[in-house]
């Protein structure tokens, strides 16, 4: 039912009559004929006719419809030999399949230097080729310079392979000169030092190839070794990335606010500057000295001596594990250092340890180091108050801390706000270890020499200088025989150490002593008492 107001256009046919499609005559397919049907001689024949028919309906008279019939017979291929027909037929699938067996062929070895050949799968007549076929290329880079072998250069069946003459195979020396040349611009890493690009006339053979590719392998291991003790060692103005994270770690952690740059660099650490934070509520110095121990392990082969006999490390001592030493070297100075606060000596507080970097309080102002010692034009006034501070931190290191710098000189003490400093005591030991003495003799060499040169009055000679810090009374004499004594003194003091625990053999050999020369003190005055009483009884008898 159509609604009220509706129009209704009628739509035109699909094709009218009498009208064109605008898509154009509708093509009728043709019906589909069966295989016996177009293997049919009579089939073929009516199909002649049919195109004879319609030639003549095309051209009109009978000159045309000869000379397109002539035309079309010299254009056409003779496929009157039907033995002829089958045989190229049978030739390009041949050529089809073997092509597609070498294409699987490449694909499936790829790069291997071990291959899997399916020539047997392939049929004898492809070694037909025809001149104006031309086959995919699936060979390797590396056959590039293997001649292709026709049917011409194959063998015979029972052929021996002396009589053929143009076989060459990969083993040939000639190709595998040449494959080797190109193989060592190729192959060889960029920086093997190989020369411009090798003439193709160059050959090398087997044994040569081989020698330069075990160098070229052992200079490339070379390198990455190189690189990685860069990559993983603290050198003299950087650090290594394990230390980088720990720096940032502590950044990040606020422990430190930021990292300044480099103060001085030494034999076995990095200083380094920054700006102090806040470390468990409480608040850093505004200004931070960061003391980064070297990762690099030649710095520490001459430093065993001072860590392996200390009685406090000697257990934890190993030489198989030297970033552990390292790490205990950095907590060996902090333990020195505090030891040294307590006594009253002045050096750098403590504030963090981080496995091998020690925070510790900035000695200097405004980023500015306070200079070492020896880099201080002191005045008179100055150089007599240092040598006199130098000798009593000296004496109070020795007799309070119980603690031999055995690395004290010039470069190693600060001048700060009119005071001496001590600085960098990461390898004092206690006086009981086995060679303390000998250092202690040596510190008081250092101080002595150098305060001499510089013009201080009244310097006490070397050892003077051990006596006084020691409390000791070896007989003075030149250094060989003043070091003699030392020696035996520490040869008494470990046959003592083998029959009972001494803490310090220092101040009991001291002790021992004085005792002694008490009771010799004691034996005389008694003599003497005992003289004085008989001379009075006399007297008196008299």
């Amino acid at each position: 039912m159509e609604a009220k107001g509706e129009v209704r256009v009628a739509h035109p046919s699909p094709n009218p009559v009498g009208q064109r499609s605008p898509w154009g005559t509708p093509v009728t397919a043709p019906e589909p004929c069966s295989l016996a049907a177009v293997m049919d001689e009579e089939f073929a024949k009516t199909l002649q006719i049919e195109e004879e028919a319609a030639l003549k309906d095309q051209f009109g008279n009978q000159e045309d419809y000869s000379s397109a019939l002539e035309l079309g017979s010299s254009t056409e291929t003779d496929t009157s030999n039907d033995m002829l027909l089958a045989q190229m037929l049978q030739l390009q699938f041949d050529r089809e399949h073997d092509n597609m067996l070498a294409k699987e062929e490449a694909k499936y070895n790829g790069e291997s230097k071990v291959s899997i050949s399916w020539s047997k799968y392939k049929t004898a007549s492809s070694s037909l080729k025809d001149p104006d076929y031309e086959e995919d290329d699936v060979s390797s880079e590396d056959d590039a310079d293997f001649p292709v072998m026709n049917s011409s250069s194959s063998m015979k069946k029972g052929m021996s392979p002396s009589k053929s003459k143009s076989i060459l195979t990969k083993h040939d020396a000639g190709v595998c000169g040449k494959r080797n040349a190109s193989r060592v611009m190729e192959e060889f890493p960029p920086e093997f030092a190989s020369g411009k690009d090798l003439d193709k006339d160059i050959k090398l053979s087997n044994s040569v190839y081989n020698s330069l590719k075990l160098h070229s392998l052992e200079e490339e291991k070379k390198s990455h070794r190189v690189h990685e003790k860069k990559e993983h060692s603290t050198v003299e103005m950087a650090v290594d990335p394990r230390t980088r994270i720990l720096l940032f770690k502590l950044v990040n952690g606020g422990i430190l606010e930021s990292i300044n740059g480099t103060i001085s660099t030494g034999k076995e650490a990095v200083v380094i500057h920054a700006s102090g934070g806040r470390l468990d509520q409480q608040i850093v110095p505004v200004e931070c000295a960061l003391k980064v121990f070297k990762t690099t392990l030649n710095e520490f082969k001459n430093r065993q001596k001072y860590i392996k006999d200390d009685y406090r490390f000697k257990d934890r001592f190993s030489k198989q594990n030297p970033r552990r030493t390292i790490r205990m070297w950095a907590e060996k100075e902090m333990h020195n250092l505090n030891r040294m606060r307590e006594a009253g000596i002045r050096t750098p507080d403590v504030i963090l340890l981080k496995k091998h970097i020690l925070v510790m309080t900035f000695i200097g102002e405004n980023q500015k180091a306070a200079p070492k010692l020896k880099d201080v034009p002191l005045s008179t006034a100055d150089k007599q108050i240092a040598y006199e501070q130098c000798l009593e931190m000296m004496e109070r290191l020795y007799q309070v801390c119980n603690l031999v710098h055995a690395d004290l000189s010039e470069y190693n003490m600060l001048w700060h706000q009119g005071q001496v400093w001590f600085i960098d005591v990461s390898q004092s030991v206690e006086p009981n270890h086995p060679h303390g003495l000998e250092f202690l003799l040596r510190d008081c060499t250092n101080v002595s020499t150098f305060f001499s040169n510089i013009g201080v009055h009244g310097v006490l000679k070397p050892h003077e200088l051990f006596n006084r810090v020691t409390k000791l009374d070896l007989k003075p004499g030149d250094h060989q025989e003043f070091l003699a004594q030392i020696e035996s003194l520490q040869k008494f003091a470990d046959d003592e150490k083998q029959g009972k625990d001494v803490d310090n053999f220092a101040f009991d050999y001291f002790f021992e002593q004085t005792r002694a020369e008490q009771e010799v003190n004691e034996r005389s005055a008694r003599k003497k008492q005992s003289a004085d009483q008989t001379e009075r009884e006399h007297l008196e008898g008299d």
